[in-house]
């Protein structure tokens, strides 16, 4: 049996257009109907349920936000795309915030608009989801609970995030996740896909600290054969990777301005066009990004794009540190232990001693919840039995003293190398100034057990900062190799 068309409802006081997205929608085999007021749009409404509303802004007798307003009231089901004027994203981004699926400027693009309507039903541009597709989205329900359940803790802070992620996830509006580095901003992105109507779909992560800026465009938006030296064939970007799905941007605030300039048309138009082709391509990709910069600082010093961070930031979720909520350590040590003996094959599953785990609680962990697992797994192979000690922690202090805290930027001192006796001026500058940054990254390196990550963390240096300054002055990358500087990740 063939199920029924999904119903339309267009909202627009202008006859000429409401007509042209009734034909476009109708060709696309949706029963559309229409309304020229958001009195008589609700009239309708509450005649009959409909799959999607589409909604002008500017109405006679109100606003397409009075209409969201009243279904979210309501509680109706109804997924909402709003219609704004062109140039006007302040517009674009109250409309997300009261609830719409998304949202399109006019001159509506028709290809866009079809695609855009195809994503709110959760269908393909013109033919219906394939069998697949539709399995897996019938077995959401325990991937949620799976994703959710992955956000540990049971503390106001994390039942908050828990809270936002199963809000953001109904709808398109992209995300700006903000933390400390280790906090588990891609845990909270990952969450965010899995308990939406894209979960069967892709999810690209993308570190964008990490890309040479001479290859951002290509990552980002693929090439053609033949677009430059080494281009052997086609390749498609991370774009046309999580078409249909969503793309995570780690790190947005690490990314030049010229690339900052061709993500924002990207975001805007809906389209890409690799390197070496002629033409766009459209795409279907809900943007989450993460930082642990200030970017509005950021805007505000001319290192980062004004109007992109109004793309960016339509929604925020601040995670917590993990030092504003060791209530939740208990809980988030089991998990790690359980997965890294898992990994290990490891049975049974450690315990902590109540020792130990009253000393990971006057612990600061500058590093958060990446450095708690990089402490658990080094106690669990340093551990002869199954249960883990105080002394298995390896932490700063171990006598049972007061912990270091989470130091800021630490003074220069003297340096090793350069100046003599004290009211001297240094013969080299270079050198000396060389001297006092070497021996500062290696006093941050050995405060933080040489995870780079954290130690550029307390100096205000990303990753990649860390890495070059490190690679540049000599400093020994050994022990900071062995520690590990794994992802970001929360139990």
């Amino acid at each position: 049996m063939t199920a029924p068309a999904p119903r339309l409802l267009v909202v627009d006081d202008e006859p000429d257009l409401r007509t042209l997205y009734e034909l476009t929608l109708v060709r696309e085999g949706y029963d559309v109907e229409s309304a020229g007021s958001v009195t008589e749009a609700w009239a309708l409404l509450a005649l009959q349920p409909y799959d999607l509303v589409i909604t002008d802004m500017r109405l006679p007798d109100g606003v397409g936000l009075d209409l969201l307003a009243r279904l979210e009231a309501a509680k109706r089901p109804e997924r909402a795309i709003v219609i704004t004027a062109y140039g006007s994203p302040e517009n674009a981004v109250e409309a997300l915030k009261a609830g719409a699926y998304d949202y399109l400027t006019k001159p509506v693009d028709l290809r866009q608009f079809r695609g855009v309507v195809a994503s709110a039903l959760g269908r393909q541009p013109a033919a219906a989801a394939p069998e697949p597709v539709r399995r897996a989205r019938a077995a959401a329900p325990p991937a949620r609970a799976d994703a959710l359940g992955r956000l540990v803790g049971d503390s106001a802070a994390m039942a908050q995030v828990r809270s936002l992620v199963q809000k953001v996830a109904r709808s398109m509006a992209p995300v700006l996740v903000h933390g400390e580095s280790g906090t588990g901003k891609e845990l909270v992105a990952r969450a965010i896909h899995e308990v939406s109507p894209r979960a069967a779909q892709p999810f690209v992560a993308v570190n964008c600290g990490a890309i040479p800026e001479q290859l951002l465009e290509a990552e980002f938006f693929g090439y053609r054969k033949g677009a430059f030296t080494g281009a052997q064939e086609d390749r498609e970007g991370f774009f046309q990777a999580a078409q249909g799905g969503t793309l995570f941007l780690d790190e947005i605030g690490d990314l030049p301005l010229a690339m900052q300039s061709k993500l924002l048309r990207a975001i805007q138009e809906r389209a890409v066009r690799p390197v070496g082709a002629v033409s766009e391509a459209p795409i279907d990709v809900r943007i989450v990004s993460a930082t642990h910069k200030d970017l509005g600082s950021e805007v505000r010093d001319g290192r980062f794009r004004q109007d992109l961070f109004y793309r960016l930031n339509v929604i925020r979720i601040g995670v917590p540190p993990l030092r504003e909520r060791l209530d939740d350590l208990p809980a988030i040590c089991a998990a790690v232990l359980q997965r890294i003996a898992a990994d290990a094959g490891v049975q049974p599953v450690p315990q902590l001693a109540p020792q130990a785990m009253e000393r990971l609680l006057r612990y600061g962990f500058p590093g958060n919840v990446r450095e708690l697992e990089n402490l658990l797994h080094r106690a669990l192979a340093l551990s002869g039995s199954d249960r883990i000690e105080s002394q298995d922690l390896g932490l700063p202090d171990d006598e049972g003293g007061e912990p270091e805290p989470a130091p800021p930027a630490a003074p220069p001192g003297p340096p090793r190398a350069g100046a003599g006796a004290q009211g001297e001026l240094p013969t080299d500058l270079q050198a000396y100034l060389d001297g006092v940054e070497r021996e500062i990254l290696e006093r941050a390196l050995e405060r933080h057990r040489f995870n780079r990550t954290a130690a550029g963390a307390s100096l205000g240096l990303s990753l990649r900062q860390m890495r070059y300054r490190m690679a540049r002055l000599g400093v020994d990358a050994g022990a900071a190799d062995a520690a590990g500087d794994r992802g970001e990740g929360a139990p």
